[in-house]
């Protein structure tokens, strides 16, 4: 079995809200047989933080373009960035989340 890159944007409050809402909507979308190549593969999550003046875009095409990255662990947890406060929902944070999945 192999493994697929994902990417996946949520705005909730917390990061922890956004992680669930996410699985869970895999999960309707793409069932809950396993190796979709998808979050719905991951069962937690871990903060990554940009470096000093990196926008959250260039952090996520960072790690993703490094193998060696701990989010390329497929069986691994998912990596998460805070983007900021959400323009379109005040309260809310929008949170990207990304890494690589069991297909």
């Amino acid at each position: 079995m192999g493994g697929d890159q994902f990417y996946a944007k949520q705005s909730a409050k917390t990061a922890d809200a956004a992680f669930g809402a996410l699985v869970e909507e895999a999960r309707h979308e793409y069932g809950h047989g396993g190796y979709t190549g998808t979050i719905a593969e991951k069962s937690d999550f871990r903060m990554e933080e940009p470096h000093a003046g990196e926008t959250p875009r260039a952090c996520v095409q960072r790690c993703a373009d490094d193998e060696d990255h701990w989010s390329a662990d497929k069986w691994g947890p998912a990596a998460c960035i805070d983007a900021g406060p959400d323009p379109k929902q005040p309260g809310n944070r929008v949170f990207l989340f990304f890494g690589v999945a069991s297909s």
